[in-house]
């Protein structure tokens, strides 16, 4: 078995292996810095030297103690991928086992905005006006995020003739993989209305004639996914839902677990089986299957309650026709 490399030779291997899974429509942006880093590390153990390839995974991959099960099996299934890669022109290539880096259960439990808190943070980005943030788009993206349940990259990547008013559709091109197209309310749909104005008039004064972006920023420029990201930290803070500096408490990602876990919990207090609606949930969301859905059952205890109550009338239902 071919069991040695130099990071050289890995530099231009991950090279070929980025250049190949993009040329199939993957962005594969965090791959990168995963090998980044793993190429890093062999240069600098191993420096010029040959490094034996089974001895560096394993270094690298418990490099940092105490790391959360998931991202290191994230991150190891990405360095797996290049060495199978590398496979493809030496058969005697190393692939190191899953054993190295086994995949668990994640045991994360996401924050859950309340309603209340989703219509301060509303109040709030309709009230902020700074320099290149302006109320009605905020307003128009926070909306945007709690009831469609996107991720903020895809809002912040809408482009115009993403959002078809007339037809009510939203389509998200090509995130993580897929496009999917999101049916949207009315009352969401006479929001971005109103927004498609605001941003008429901001575009006018600037003597902009058109954007091909959705969502843009004062000085009419497309806005970007660390600026949207900024502003709604800035919004968390300001209303005390976020400590004043750190990472600890919520993220705007939290918008799109909102969206999830009070549709379930609309969904249970009508009465429906949430376990046959997941599937539609998942495919809205854009998981790749259900189990990335199913976190969300546990997610709250009104949500629980409600799952154990239902359990129980069904048990009771049984009982009685026995």
């Amino acid at each position: 078995m071919n069991a040695k490399v130099t990071a050289e030779c890995l530099a231009v291997d991950a090279a070929e292996f980025l250049a190949f899974k993009r040329a199939m429509g993957m962005g594969y942006r965090r791959a990168e810095f995963v090998l980044s880093s793993f190429v890093r590390f062999v240069a600098d153990r191993y420096g010029e030297r040959s490094a034996p390839l089974e001895q560096a995974v394993t270094l690298w991959a418990t490099r940092i103690e105490g790391r959360k099960a998931v991202t290191l099996g994230n991150e190891f299934g990405v360095v797996r991928q290049l060495c199978l890669f590398r496979r493809r022109s030496d058969p005697h290539a190393f692939v190191p086992e899953h054993a190295v880096a086994p995949v668990k259960e994640s045991v994360f439990v996401p924050y859950i905005f309340s309603r209340n808190d989703v219509l301060a943070l509303i109040e709030a980005a309709t009230r902020h006006e700074g320099r290149s943030m302006w109320g009605a788009m905020l307003r128009a993206l926070s909306l945007v995020l709690y009831c469609t349940g996107m991720r903020l990259g895809e809002a912040t990547r809408l482009r115009l003739d993403d959002v078809d008013l007339r037809r009510q559709v939203i389509t998200v091109q090509r995130s993580k993989g897929r496009s999917r197209v999101l049916p949207i309310r009315d009352d969401l749909a006479a929001e971005l209305r109103h927004y498609l104005r605001r941003r008429d008039e901001v575009l006018s004064a600037r003597g902009v004639s058109a954007s091909p972006a959705f969502f843009i920023r004062r000085n009419a420029t497309a806005l970007t996914l660390r600026a949207a990201s900024d502003a709604l930290r800035r919004l968390l803070r300001d209303l005390e839902l976020k400590p004043s500096r750190g990472r600890a408490g919520p993220r705007p990602y939290e918008f799109r677990h909102a969206f999830a876990v009070h549709r379930l919990t609309a969904w249970a207090h009508e009465g429906v089986d949430v376990h046959v609606r997941l599937p539609m949930l998942s495919a809205y969301l854009g998981h790749v299957n259900v189990l990335g859905t199913e976190v969300y059952l546990k997610a709250t205890p009104e949500l629980l309650e409600l799952a154990s109550q239902r359990f129980e009338r069904h048990a009771r239902g049984r009982r009685r026709s026995s």
